[in-house]
C-alpha cells in the first residue's frame, strides 16, 4: 500500500460523481413508486411543513408546532434539534413537496461521502478513499434508514460523524489550531439530531482518549475537551432551553413501551409481531456489518503503519459499538449519563459503520481484499433491492393529507413526549373552532354564543383579538397550555390555567368589551441560551484568527530565514 498523496481536483470531481451517481441510484425509486413511507416519515414532514408555514408568517426560527395536536400545537420545535426541520422546511420551499424527501436523501448520503472521503483522503490512496466514501454513503444501515425508517435526522447527522472523527484525528496531531473545527461540526451533530449526538459524544470521548493512550500525553483530552466544550457552546441555543424546558413537558414518554433500550438489543423477544420484525432485520443488517467490518480489519491490520493512530480509534470504536448492541452492555445503558435516551442500541451503526466503510476500503490494498470488497459491494446492492422491491412501504399520499390537514384547519397529530405536562393528546377535540366557550359551571366546551369576536392578529406565536360579552365567561382557545404562553387581558398580565381533561388553555373573562392578547414568550432559557452561543462563536472566531495570524507569521519568518540561508 503506498502512502496517501495529497487531495487532488482530480480525486475530489471523481469522488463528487461516484456519489452523486450512488445517492441517485438510491432515490431513482421515488420517481416511480412514490416516497418510501417508513415510521417517522409523517412526523418529519408535519415538522418541514409546519416550519414552512411560519416562515410565511414572519417567523424565522419556530419553537411552538402550531398544527400538532390536531391544531392545539405542542413545543416540539423547542425539543427537536433544527438542521433537519430546517433543511427540509427550505427544500419543501423550493421544490414541490413531494419531491422534498427524495432531495433531503440525496443530498444527505452526498454529503455522508464526502465526509468519509475527507477522513480517509488523509491516509489512503485516492481510488480507496473514494470506495470509502461510497461505502459509507450506501452503507447497510442508511439505505435501512431511507428505506424503514425515514429518520432524515439521524441521516443527517449520521452524514457528519465522519468529519467528527477526521477532525478529533487532526486535534490529537497537530495541536490547537483544529479545535474550532472540532467544536464546529461537534456542535452541527448536536443540531442535527439528539440520540445521535450522544452516541457522536461517547465516540468521540473514546477517541480523544485513545489517542492520549498512543501519545502518552494528556494534551489530546485536554484540547479535545476544550473542543467539546465549545461545540456545546455554540449549540446552547437549542441544548439549554430543550434541557430546561423538559420539565414542562412527558419527555419521560420517549422511553416508555417499546422505546426503552432493554428492548431494542439485537435479536429481541417481544409480545408485537411487527416490532421484533423489524428488529429482527436491523439486527440483520447490524451482524452482517460486524462480519465484514471484522473480516476487512483483519486485511487492513497488515498496512496500519501507514495509519496507526487512526487504525487504533477505529478498531477501539468498532468494539465499543458492536459491545453496546448486545444485552450484557445494560449496566452501560443504565449507569452513562443520558445514553438512555439514545432508545434503541443499535443506532451504534451510526459510528460502525465509518468503521466499517474505511476497513472495506483499506483492504482494497490487497487483490483479496479487492475481491472482498467487490463481494461486499453486490452484497449491498443485493440488499437493497430487496428493501426496495419487497419490504419497503410505498406510499404517495402521506404529503397530501399532511398539506389537506393543515390547510383546512384540521392539523396533525402530535407526539406524547412533547405534551405540556397535564395535557392529554387523545381527549382534545378534532376539528374544533379556534376560540372555544366554556359555558359556566360545566365541563362542556361549545362554540362561542353571545360572544362577539373580532381577530386582529393570528400567527402561530402571537394572538390578538377582541371580545365583548354580557356576561362572565371562560376562554379556551385551541390551544395547549405551556409555561411560555402569556396571556394579557387589556394589557395586563394574567396566569391562564388549563381545562383538567385535556389541558387546553383557559382564562375566565369579566363581561364587557377587552382586547386579549396571547404570546409566545421569550423564556429565559431560550435568551440565555443564545447568548452563550453567540459569546462562544465569537470567543471561537477569535481563537481562529489568532491561531491563523500565528502560523502566518511563523511561515513568514520561516521563509525570511530560507532566503537568507540562500544569500550566504
Amino acid at each position: 500500500m503506498t502512502a496517501s498523496a495529497p487531495p487532488t481536483a482530480r480525486s475530489a470531481w471523481t469522488a463528487c460523481l461516484a456519489l452523486a451517481i450512488v445517492a441517485t441510484a438510491v432515490v431513482t425509486p421515488m420517481f416511480f413508486l412514490g416516497n418510501a413511507s417508513g415510521h417517522d416519515f409523517q412526523f418529519h414532514l408535519a415538522s418541514w411543513l409546519d416550519a414552512a408555514g411560519q416562515w410565511r408568517e414572519g417567523i424565522l426560527f419556530p419553537r411552538w408546532a402550531e398544527w400538532a395536536n390536531w391544531g392545539f400545537g405542542e413545543p416540539r420545535f423547542v425539543f427537536y434539534p433544527p438542521a433537519s426541520w430546517i433543511a427540509g422546511a427550505a427544500l419543501g420551499s423550493l421544490l414541490p413537496w413531494r419531491m422534498a424527501p427524495g432531495a433531503f436523501i440525496w443530498l444527505a448520503l452526498v454529503l455522508a461521502g464526502a465526509s468519509m472521503w475527507r477522513l480517509a483522503r488523509g491516509t489512503l490512496p485516492a481510488g480507496q478513499a473514494t470506495a470509502a466514501a461510497v461505502f459509507f454513503a450506501v452503507n447497510p444501515y442508511h439505505l435501512a434508514i431511507v428505506y424503514y425508517r425515514s429518520d432524515f435526522a439521524e441521516l443527517l447527522a449520521s452524514a457528519v460523524f465522519p468529519l467528527v472523527v477526521w477532525t478529533a484525528l487532526r486535534v490529537i496531531r497537530e495541536g490547537w489550531r483544529p479545535v474550532p473545527g472540532l467544536a464546529t461540526v461537534f456542535a452541527a451533530i448536536w443540531l442535527s439530531n439528539a440520540p445521535a449526538a450522544i452516541v457522536s459524544t461517547y465516540s468521540l470521548a473514546l477517541i480523544l482518549l485513545v489517542g492520549a493512550c498512543v501519545h502518552r500525553g494528556i494534551w489530546p483530552l485536554v484540547r479535545g475537551g476544550a473542543a467539546m466544550a465549545a461545540g456545546f457552546g455554540l449549540a446552547a441555543f437549542y441544548i439549554l432551553p430543550a434541557a430546561w424546558e423538559q420539565q414542562w413537558v412527558q419527555i419521560a414518554q420517549v422511553l416508555s413501551e417499546n422505546l426503552h433500550f432493554d428492548q431494542n438489543f439485537l435479536f429481541t423477544h417481544a409480545n408485537d409481531p411487527e416490532f421484533v420484525l423489524f428488529n429482527w432485520k436491523v439486527s440483520a443488517v447490524a451482524i452482517g456489518v460486524m462480519l465484514v467490518t471484522g473480516i476487512t480489519a483483519v486485511f487492513a491490520a497488515r498496512v496500519r503503519r501507514d495509519f496507526p493512530e487512526l487504525w487504533w480509534m477505529l478498531l477501539a470504536l468498532g468494539g465499543v459499538s458492536v459491545l453496546l448492541m448486545f444485552p450484557p452492555s445494560g449496566f452501560f445503558w443504565r449507569h452513562l449519563p443520558e445514553l438512555r435516551f439514545v432508545q434503541f442500541p443499535w443506532r451504534w451503526l451510526v459510528p460502525l459503520d465509518a468503521v466499517f466503510a474505511f476497513f472495506v476500503a483499506a483492504s482494497m490494498g490487497r487483490p483479496r481484499g479487492r475481491w472482498f470488497a467487490w463481494i461486499t459491494l453486490s452484497i449491498m446492492i443485493s440488499a437493497s433491492a430487496i428493501l426496495i422491491v419487497r419490504d419497503a412501504w410505498w406510499d404517495s399520499e402521506d404529503i397530501p393529507v399532511l398539506l389537506n390537514g393543515i390547510r383546512s384547519g384540521q392539523g396533525y397529530e402530535g407526539t406524547d413526549e412533547y405534551q405540556p405536562v397535564g395535557a392529554d393528546r387523545y381527549r382534545l377535540p378534532q376539528g374544533a373552532p379556534q376560540i372555544e366557550k366554556l359555558d359556566p359551571g360545566t365541563a362542556e366546551v361549545v362554540a362561542p354564543r353571545g360572544v362577539r369576536i373580532s381577530l386582529q392578529r393570528w400567527s402561530a406565536e402571537h394572538r390578538v383579538f377582541s371580545e365583548d360579552s354580557a356576561d362572565l365567561f371562560t376562554l379556551a382557545p385551541r390551544l395547549l397550555n405551556y409555561p411560555a404562553w402569556k396571556v394579557l387581558v387589556d394589557g395586563k398580565f394574567v396566569r391562564p390555567d388549563s381545562l383538567p381533561q385535556d389541558g387546553q388553555l383557559m382564562e375566565k373573562v369579566s363581561a364587557g368589551p377587552h382586547k386579549i392578547e396571547i404570546h409566545f414568550d421569550r423564556t429565559w432559557d431560550r435568551t440565555i441560551g443564545g447568548a452563550i452561543s453567540a459569546v462562544t462563536a465569537v470567543l471561537l472566531g477569535g481563537f481562529a484568527a489568532v491561531l491563523r495570524r500565528r502560523v502566518s507569521h511563523e511561515s513568514e519568518r520561516g521563509s525570511r530565514s530560507d532566503r537568507r540561508v540562500r544569500c550566504y
